[in-house]
C-alpha cells in the first residue's frame, strides 16, 4: 500500500547565492580592510557630533531660544500690546465713533431724508398713477367687455338653451310619459290586480284550512291548560302554607332584631354623649392653645419687627433714601450738564460742518453737477449726430442708392449666366466623365504593372539591405555585447556590491566600536564626577540635612504649632465667654427657656437589653434602694 500514498511536499529552500569565483574573494578582503580604516574615524566623528549636537540642542539652544523669546516678548510684544489695549484701542474707538457719526451726518442722513421725504412720496404717487393707468388700460376694458358684452350674450345663450331644453327634451319626455308609459303602466296594473285577486282567493282557502287546523290545536291546548291550572292550584295551596310558616318565623327574627337594634341605639347614644363631652373638653383645650399660640405669634412678630424689620426700615427711610435722592439729584445735574454740552457740541458741529456742507451742496455742487450734466448731454448729442453724419448716413445712402440696385442687377445677371453655365457644365461634365473613365482604366492597368515591378525590385533591395545591415552593424554589436560589455559589467557589479557590503559591515563594526568608546567615556565620567558627588550627598549632605531637620526645623515647627494651638484655645475660650455672657443677658431680659417635657410614650420598637450582674449595681434585695 506504500505506492498509494502521496509524497510529502518538500519544504521550500531559500534561494542561494550563485557560487563566487576567486576574483570575488580576492577583491572582498582588501576592500573591507580599506573601507574599515576609512569608515571608523568617520563613524566616531559622526557619533560624537550627534551626541554633542543633541546635548547642545537640549541644554543650550532650546533654553536660549525660550529665554530669548521671553525677553523679546517682554521688550517688544508686551509694551505694544499694552499700548494697543490701553491707548490705541480707546483712541481708535473714539475716532471711529466720531467718524461714524460724521459719515452718517454727511452721507447717510441726507440720502435717508431724500428717500423718506422725496423718493417715497414720489414713488407712491407714480405707483398710484401707474395703477390707475394699468386699470384704465387693462382692467376696465375687460370688465366692460365682460359686463356689457359677454354677460348679456351668455344670458341669451342660456335662455336659448333652456328653451331648447324645455321645448325639445322635456316636452318629448313628457309626451312619451303621457302617451306611452302611462297606458302601458295602467295595463300592467290591471293585469297585476287580476293575478292578485286569483292569488287572494287561493290564499283565503289556505287560510280557512289553516284556521280549522288551528281550532283543533287550540282545543287540545285548552285541555292541557285546564290540567296544568289544576296542578298549579294544588302547588299554590302548598306554597301558601309554607309561606305562612316562613312569615311566622320571620316575625320572630324581626322581633329579636328590633331588640338588638334598641340595645345598640342605647349604647350608641351613651358613646355619643361621652364623645361629645370629650370633644367639648378637646375644643376648650384647643381654644386655650390657640389663644396662647396667637399671643406667642403676636409677641414673636413684634419682637422680629423690633429686631429685624424696623432697623432696616429706618435705615432705608433715614439713610438710603436721602442718599439715593442726593445721588439722583447729582445724576440729574450731570445729565442736564451733559445734555447742555451735547446740545452745544451739536450746534457747534452743525454750524461748523453741516451748514457749510449743505450750502456747498446746494449752491456749488448741485449747479456744477447740473451744468456738467447739461454739457455732457449736449456733447453726447453732438458727438452722436456727428458720428451718424460721418459713419452711418453715408453708408446707409450708399447701400440704399448704389449697392442694393447694383447687387440686384448683378444677381439677375449671375442668375441668367449661371443657368447657361450650368447647362454647359453639365454637358461638359458628361463628356469629361466618359473620357475620365477610359483614361482611368488605362492608368489603372499601367499602375498595376508599375507596382508589380516596383514590388519585385523592393523585395530584392530589402533582402540585400537587411543582409548588409546585419553583417555590418548587428553581428559586431552582438559580439561586443557578449564578449566585452557583459564581462566588464559583471566585474563592475561585483565591485560595487562588495564595496556596498564592505561599507555596511564597516559601518556596523564602527558603530560597535563607537558604542564601546562611548560606554568607556561614560564610565570614566561617572568615576570622576558622578560617584564623588553621590558619595558627598549620601555621606555629608544627607546627615547634615537630617541634623538640621531634627535639631532646628522640627523644634521650630513644633513651637509654632504650639503657639497656634494656644492662640486658638484662647480665642475659643474668649468666644465661649462672650457666648455665656450673651446667654446670661438674654436670660435676664426674656427669662429662662422652659424645659421640654419628657415624652410619655417611649420608643417600643426595640426592647432594652437585660443588664449584666455586677458588683456595683443594686440587683439584690439587700442592696436595692
Amino acid at each position: 500500500m506504500d505506492w498509494e500514498k502521496h509524497p510529502t511536499p518538500a519544504e521550500p529552500v531559500a534561494a542561494e547565492r550563485p557560487p563566487e569565483g576567486c576574483l570575488v574573494a580576492a577583491i572582498r578582503i582588501p576592500v573591507r580592510i580599506v573601507v574599515l580604516v576609512l569608515v571608523v574615524p568617520i563613524r566616531l566623528t559622526w557619533d560624537a557630533v550627534t551626541a554633542g549636537g543633541r546635548a547642545v540642542w537640549r541644554r543650550g539652544l532650546v533654553p536660549l531660544a525660550c529665554g530669548t523669546g521671553q525677553l523679546l516678548r517682554a521688550v517688544f510684544v508686551v509694551p505694544w500690546v499694552w499700548l494697543g489695549v490701553r491707548v490705541l484701542a480707546p483712541a481708535a474707538r473714539g475716532v471711529g465713533s466720531a467718524l461714524t457719526w460724521l459719515g452718517g451726518a454727511l452721507f447717510v442722513w441726507p440720502w435717508v431724508a431724500l428717500w423718506r421725504r422725496v423718493l417715497v412720496p414720489v414713488g407712491r404717487g407714480v405707483a398710484v398713477a401707474l395703477a390707475w393707468t394699468g386699470k384704465a388700460l387693462f382692467v376696465r376694458p375687460w370688465v366692460a367687455l365682460w359686463r356689457y358684452v359677454l354677460a348679456p350674450v351668455g344670458r341669451g345663450v342660456r335662455d336659448v338653451a333652456l328653451w331648447v331644453w324645455w321645448k325639445g327634451v322635456v316636452a318629448s319626455v313628457a309626451w312619451w310619459y303621457l302617451r306611452v308609459m302611462t297606458p302601458a303602466g295602467r295595463g300592467i296594473a290591471w293585469l297585476s290586480r287580476g293575478v292578485w285577486a286569483g292569488l287572494a282567493c287561493v290564499g283565503r282557502g289556505i287560510a280557512r284550512l289553516a284556521s280549522a287546523v288551528w281550532g283543533g290545536v287550540v282545543a287540545v291546548g285548552r285541555g292541557i291548560a285546564w290540567l296544568l291550572r289544576g296542578v298549579g292550584a294544588g302547588l299554590a295551596s302548598v306554597g301558601r302554607g309554607v309561606a305562612r310558616v316562613a312569615s311566622v318565623m320571620w316575625g320572630g327574627v324581626v322581633a329579636v332584631g328590633r331588640g338588638i337594634a334598641w340595645l345598640l341605639r342605647g349604647v350608641g347614644a351613651g358613646l355619643a354623649s361621652v364623645g361629645r363631652g370629650v370633644a367639648r373638653v378637646a375644643s376648650a383645650v384647643w381654644a386655650g392653645l390657640a389663644a396662647a399660640g396667637r399671643g406667642l405669634r403676636l409677641g414673636g412678630v413684634w419682637l422680629l419687627r423690633a429686631l429685624f424689620v424696623r432697623p432696616w426700615v429706618w435705615l432705608y427711610a433715614r439713610v438710603l433714601m436721602p442718599l439715593g435722592g442726593g445721588i439722583a439729584w447729582l445724576a440729574r445735574g450731570f445729565a442736564a450738564a451733559g445734555r447742555a454740552l451735547g446740545a452745544g457740541l451739536a450746534a457747534l458741529l452743525r454750524a461748523l460742518v453741516v451748514v457749510p456742507a449743505v450750502w456747498l451742496y446746494a449752491h456749488a455742487l448741485t449747479p456744477l453737477g447740473r451744468g456738467i450734466a447739461l454739457l455732457a448731454r449736449g456733447t453726447a448729442t453732438a458727438v452722436i449726430w456727428l458720428a451718424k453724419a460721418l459713419f452711418v448716413w453715408p453708408w446707409v445712402w450708399l447701400n440704399t442708392r448704389v449697392l442694393a440696385p447694383v447687387g440686384r442687377a448683378t444677381a439677375f445677371l449671375f442668375k441668367l449666366v449661371g443657368v447657361q453655365l450650368a447647362l454647359a457644365v453639365r454637358a461638359l461634365g458628361a463628356g469629361l466623365a466618359w473620357l475620365g473613365r477610359g483614361v482611368w482604366s488605362g492608368l489603372a492597368w499601367l499602375a498595376r504593372a508599375v507596382w508589380a515591378g516596383a514590388a519585385w525590385f523592393g523585395r530584392g533591395f530589402w533582402t540585400v539591405a537587411v543582409t548588409l545591415v546585419r553583417w555590418i552593424f548587428v553581428v559586431p554589436a552582438v559580439a561586443l555585447w557578449r564578449w566585452v560589455l557583459v564581462p566588464v559589467g559583471r566585474a563592475v557589479v561585483v565591485l560595487v556590491r562588495e564595496t556596498g557590503e564592505a561599507l555596511g559591515h564597516a559601518w556596523r563594526v564602527a558603530g560597535h566600536m563607537s558604542r564601546a568608546v562611548g560606554r568607556f567615556l561614560g564610565r570614566l565620567l561617572r568615576w570622576i564626577f558622578v560617584d564623588p558627588v553621590r558619595w558627598a550627598y549620601r555621606n555629608v549632605c544627607a546627615p547634615l540635612g537630617h541634623l538640621v531637620r531634627d535639631s532646628v526645623w522640627r523644634p521650630t515647627a513644633q513651637a509654632v504649632k504650639d503657639a497656634g494651638r494656644t492662640a486658638r484655645q484662647a480665642l475659643a475660650a474668649a468666644r465661649e465667654s462672650v457666648r455665656q455672657a450673651r446667654a446670661d443677658v438674654r436670660r435676664a431680659l426674656f427669662g429662662a427657656k422652659r424645659a421640654e417635657p419628657e415624652p410619655l410614650v417611649r420608643d417600643r420598637r426595640e426592647p432594652d437589653p437585660p443588664q449584666a450582674r455586677t458588683l456595683g449595681s443594686s440587683t439584690t434585695a439587700l442592696t436595692k434602694d
